[in-house]
């Protein structure tokens, strides 16, 4: 069973599974810290703090250097990677979790864009096949928020989700070209290395001293974000990164089963047909050629 698999599933695609599964129960770690009470860019340094030790001890346990070669491009990945979580963290915080993943998983089709133009890679049939189920998906899913009167959102919130998955997908671009020539170790590294002083010094004086709860919770935060982190760097490391990127969409449905157990956010009949379309278009590019 376990060689079938092997042979069967592409290693894109096992580690873009298991990097939706850890951004899922990341998120989920945010929005269940943000109850407590802690800010937005409090949660962002914690997450930086324990993403950077792991990957520095990663790093030397590697033994490499942790600057690596393309430093320029490296920061950039930070400070794109800081701003992207910033507005991905704000939207998490304030909507349910599966609508939150929805406008924060429209990154696929904003990388795939960004790799055609930047990266000359070809869109292949099935990605195309993927992003208009999925994009039909998350039309679905929403309609009750365009045409109905009983679940409403903030401008705020739904433009946070949107800017940040803009910025999440010019992110995987640059982790894409980064892949060339750096080490994933340190590709990680760097984006804890750019986000903590930046999110410390616009913290200020909001920092909220944690309960034991809430420590736990910022802990899991940046233990969830290096499982995602590093198996998405492997997964556009293995393929294309409009390949790769399409199967990420199965964190909505991570995300739905995680907001119906731990937060009681009972899935619309919207939302269930909108994430069958999603996880159908996901299939047909992971089995199209096979």
């Amino acid at each position: 069973m376990i060689t079938w698999f092997k042979n069967t599933i592409p290693a894109s695609v096992s580690y873009m599974f298991i990097s939706a599964l850890g951004f899922a129960l990341m998120a989920a770690c945010v929005k269940s810290v943000s109850q407590h009470g802690i800010p937005v860019l409090e949660i962002v340094a914690a997450r930086a703090i324990v993403s950077g030790l792991i990957s520095y001890v990663v790093i030397k346990r590697k033994k490499i250097s942790p600057w690596g070669n393309n430093k320029p491009l490296l920061i950039a990945r930070g400070l794109v990677g800081v701003t992207a979580l910033y507005f991905v963290y704000y939207s998490v915080t304030k909507l349910p979790l599966a609508e939150a993943t929805i406008l924060q998983y429209l990154h696929p089709v904003f990388t795939a864009l960004l790799a055609l133009i930047f990266l000359k890679e070809i869109i292949q049939r099935s990605t195309i096949t993927c992003i208009l189920l999925s994009m039909l998906g998350l039309l679905v899913m929403v309609s009750p928020n365009l045409y109905g009167e009983t679940i409403t959102y903030s401008w705020l919130s739904v433009s946070a989700g949107v800017i940040g998955a803009f910025g999440s997908a010019v992110a995987y671009i640059l982790v894409k070209k980064l892949t060339k020539t750096e080490d994933s170790s340190v590709i990680v590294f760097y984006f804890p290395f750019v986000s903590l002083p930046i999110a410390i010094v616009l913290l200020g004086n909001d920092f909220v001293f944690p309960s034991l709860m809430a420590l736990g919770l910022l802990v899991l935060v940046g233990v969830f974000t290096q499982i995602g982190q590093i198996a998405l760097t492997k997964a556009l490391h293995c393929d294309d990164a409009n390949k790769a990127t399409a199967y990420s969409y199965v964190q909505v449905i991570f995300s739905l089963l995680i907001g119906w157990f731990l937060f009681n956010e009972a899935a619309l009949l919207t939302t269930l047909a909108g994430g069958a379309l999603i996880l159908i278009g996901a299939m047909i590019n992971i089995f199209w050629k096979r």
